[in-house]
């Protein structure tokens, strides 16, 4: 009898060592909380379902449970429909202090018929200025698409759909700053920004088609979480029944394959409507060193 005690309590930590390691409930009740919005954000569907919604007054937003240091991070959404000029939908990773990093998908709303731009930018300690833009080759308001963000140890990769659309690599070794040391939250917002989202700024939000809704679902966060100094991955390498050791040990080692490098190229051929990247007048004095460097 006690011997079975002492299995069960054994079992029983190494199952919360397991939850520690990889998030991937399927349920925002267990993985996020509504930051704010009074009342604009909602769960829904027993914890399927998640929405956002603007009006004049406010937005909303959302935000993990946990802190990550390293992931792959997952979400379907259906963007707002309609004339959305002027309002972004944000979906990003971001650590705290005033050196903080950051990796972001920002979602720039149009005008209905035009097609929405996937806005992502790169903060290391602070600094940000990395923006690359895409139009999406579909209408991401009719149905969910998935949206994600790979950060391991040697890049960082954005994708749609599993498609790669852009990739920061870790240029330490050549003086570039890299997202490594600080632990990130997820978090994910709309929010009215019609002084730049639309055309520069150009195109005004239509307060009566408000209130704006966004809407969420199978989130999930494949990623070592970061607690008190400490992350799970170094606790156990063990993993969730909801996910092999060979899907942890692939994303902390993931990189570009040659039919990942040949999408990446084709959406960047295709869909890239800005790169700062190629910006020369943006940055008179010299073009970022990690857009100079050259990398195997």
């Amino acid at each position: 009898m006690v011997a079975s005690k002492v299995l069960f309590v054994i079992a029983l930590l190494f199952c919360s060592l397991i939850n520690v390691v990889v998030i991937a409930n399927d349920n925002f009740d267990q993985d996020v909380d509504i930051t704010w919005g009074n009342g604009r954000a909602a769960i829904l569907n027993h914890g399927k379902l998640l929405t956002l919604s603007l009006d004049q007054a406010s937005g909303s937003g959302f935000q993990s449970k946990n802190e990550f240091l390293y992931g792959k991070f997952d979400v379907k959404i259906k963007l707002v429909p309609g004339n959305s000029a002027g309002t972004v939908t944000a979906y990003y990773l971001r650590s705290q202090g005033s050196t903080w990093d950051e990796l972001d998908f920002e979602f720039l709303g149009n005008l209905s018929g035009e097609p929405y731009i996937v806005h992502t930018n790169v903060y290391t300690q602070g600094n940000g200025n990395r923006e690359q833009q895409f139009y999406l080759w579909f209408d991401p308001t009719v149905k969910f698409h998935t949206y994600s963000i790979l950060w391991n140890p040697g890049h960082v990769v954005f994708s749609v759909d599993g498609k790669p659309i852009r990739e920061f690599k870790n240029m330490e070794p050549y003086g570039v700053p890299y997202p490594k040391s600080q632990s990130m939250r997820l978090y994910s917002s709309l929010w009215n920004a019609d002084e730049w989202a639309t055309r520069g700024g150009l195109v005004k939000t239509n307060w009566s088609e408000a209130p704006f809704t966004a809407t969420f679902r199978n989130f999930k966060a494949n990623a070592c979480v970061w607690s008190n100094g400490v992350s799970s991955c170094n606790v156990t390498s063990s993993n969730s029944s909801n996910s092999s050791g060979d899907d942890q040990r692939e994303w902390r080692s993931q990189e570009l394959d040659s039919t990942s490098q040949k999408r990446l190229k084709w959406v960047q051929k295709k869909f890239m409507v800005y790169n700062y990247c190629t910006d020369t007048k943006r940055f008179p004095q010299g073009l970022p060193l990690e857009c100079t460097v050259t990398t195997k």
